[in-house]
C-alpha cells in the first residue's frame, strides 16, 4: 500500500493556524494565519515543550509515572519490561489491559476507516482492505494528540481524575512559562483549552523525526546501497516476502512505497490471529472477560459489530527485536516464539494453546467461538491442520528473526 509521511513541521506549516491572542510575535499587531516560517518556529517550540511534558512524572496522579515510564526512549519508545501490562493509577497498583506499543513510526498511519481501498493502480478502488488505520491496538485514536489524551486520563495509566487535574499540574511545572508563551498568558485560566494545548504539544513532539522516525536501521542503509546484509539475513528477507512461506510482507510491507518513502513494515490494517490467552493479565482471571480489540472493551463505537471482534492493529516491525512482550496481550516474550507461532498456529496448536479437561486442545482460547470466522487464514495459516508440515522449518524461522534484527534503528543498536 502506498502511504504518506507527515512531519510535525510540515503539518503545522501547511495548515491555516492562528496565533493565540496573547502570544503574538514581538512587535506584531495582527491576528491571522501564520507564515510558513512562523509555523516552523511554532512547531519547534511545541516539540521542545512536548518533550518536557513527555518525561514529566508530575503529570500523573501518582506523581511517579511519565509517558516515558512506559514508552522508554531506550526501547524505541516502547515497553522496557517483560510484563504483559504495566501498572498505573493513583498508587501505581492498577494493571493495564494490553501490552505497551512502541510510539516510533506512527507518523504515516492514516486515520481509521472501515474500508481502505488500495491497489497498484491508485485509481483502482476495487480492492477493499477493510478496517485500516488509527493509533493504539484498536485504532481508536486518529492523531497523536488524540492518543495522548488516553493515558493522561486512563484510571490504569497516568490516572488523572479529569482534564483539570492535568492543567493544575502543568500550572506548577517548571516549564509553565514556556507553556504560556506558546499558548497564551491566560491559558491556565481556561482548563479545557489548556488541556487541548497540552495534548497538541505532546502530539507535536511525537512527530519529531529525529526521535520517532529516523529511518536509521541497517536495512534502511541496505536499501540505500550503503550497507550489506549477511547471507542468513538475505535468506530471511526472502522468506519474509515469499507468499508461500512466511508471507509476512503481505501485512508488514518491506519495500519502499511508490513515492520512495521507506517501508513502514505495516499496512496499518487490523486483523485477527487469535494469540493465546495470557493468564498473566489480571483481567483474564475472569473467564467471561475477553479483549476483542476493535469491538471492545476499550473501543466502544463498534460494540456489537461481530465482524470486528478479535481484530487488532498490525504494528510496525521496526525495532521489533528490542521488544520483550509481543502482540496486544504480551503473551510471547521472544521474537522467535512470535514468528514460530505464525508458522505453526494451525499445524501444531498443542504447542501454543492449553488443553481441556478431556485432553483436547483448547484452540483459540482467547477468542469466543462466535468470532472464529474473523480469523486470518492467509499463508502461512492457509488451511493447515494439526499434523501438517508447518510453513517454516526451524532454520527458516531463525533466518527471518535474523532479518528482523536489521530493522533496529542505529540509536537503539546497543540496547
Amino acid at each position: 500500500m502506498t502511504r504518506w509521511k507527515s512531519a510535525a513541521v510540515a503539518t503545522l506549516a501547511s495548515t491555516i493556524t492562528l496565533w493565540p491572542a496573547d502570544s503574538l510575535p514581538a512587535g506584531s499587531t495582527r491576528l491571522g494565519p501564520m507564515s510558513r516560517a512562523e509555523a516552523f518556529a511554532r512547531a519547534e517550540a511545541l516539540t521542545a515543550l512536548g518533550r518536557k511534558m513527555f518525561f514529566d512524572p508530575s503529570l500523573s496522579a501518582s506523581g511517579r509515572q511519565a509517558c516515558s515510564s512506559c514508552h522508554d526512549p531506550d526501547h524505541a519508545f516502547g515497553q522496557a519490561s517483560t510484563a504483559p501490562v504495566e501498572m498505573g493509577g493513583t498508587n501505581l497498583d492498577q494493571p493495564g489491559l494490553r501490552a505497551v506499543p512502541s510510539l516510533r513510526y506512527l507518523q504515516a498511519a492514516p486515520a481509521f476507516t472501515e474500508h481502505f481501498y488500495d491497489a497498484e493502480d491508485e485509481g483502482d478502488e476495487s480492492v477493499d482492505n477493510g478496517p485500516t488505520g488509527g493509533l493504539t491496538w484498536d485504532g481508536r485514536a486518529d492523531h497523536g494528540k488524540d492518543q495522548a489524551r488516553i493515558p493522561l486520563l486512563s484510571p490504569f495509566e497516568m490516572g488523572n481524575e479529569d482534564e483539570g487535574a492535568v492543567v493544575d499540574a502543568l500550572r506548577k511545572a517548571p516549564y509553565a512559562d514556556a507553556f504560556k508563551a506558546a499558548f497564551g498568558a491566560d491559558v491556565f485560566e481556561h482548563p479545557p483549552e489548556a488541556f487541548d494545548a497540552a495534548v497538541e504539544a505532546l502530539g507535536t513532539f511525537e512527530q519529531s523525526s529525529a526521535d520517532f522516525y529516523p529511518y536509521s536501521s541497517r536495512y534502511d542503509a541496505f536499501l540505500a546501497g550503503k550497507a550489506t546484509l549477511t547471507a542468513q539475513e538475505l535468506h530471511g528477507r526472502a522468506l519474509f516476502e515469499d507468499e508461500n512461506k512466511g508471507n509476512c510482507a503481505s501485512c508488514h510491507l518491506s519495500e519502499p512505497a511508490n513515492d520512495g518513502e521507506p517501508p513502514q513494515f505495516t499496512d496499518f490494517g487490523l486483523i485477527a490471529i487469535a494469540v493465546p490467552r495470557n493468564p498473566a493479565i489480571p483481567a483474564n482471571a475472569d473467564p467471561n472477560y475477553f479483549d476483542l480489540g476493535l469491538c471492545g472493551p476499550l473501543r466502544a463505537d463498534f460494540k456489537g459489530r461481530a465482524e470486528y471482534c478479535g481484530l487488532f492493529k498490525t504494528p510496525t516491525l521496526r525495532n521489533v527485536a528490542l521488544r520483550k512482550s509481543f502482540f496486544h496481550n504480551g503473551y510471547f516474550h521472544t521474537l522467535r516464539e512470535a514468528v514460530a507461532f505464525y508458522a505453526s498456529r494451525d499445524s501444531d496448536p498443542g504447542r501454543w494453546y492449553p488443553k481441556n479437561a478431556d485432553g483436547t486442545v483448547n484452540k483459540f482460547d482467547d477468542l469466543p467461538k462466535a468470532y472464529l470466522g474473523n480469523l486470518n487464514t492467509e499463508p502461512p495459516f492457509n488451511g493447515k491442520k494439526p499434523g501438517d508440515k508447518p510453513a517454516l522449518a526451524d532454520a527458516e524461522i531463525d533466518d527471518i528473526v535474523a532479518f528482523l534484527g536489521t530493522l533496529t534503528d542505529a540509536d537503539q543498536a546497543g540496547q
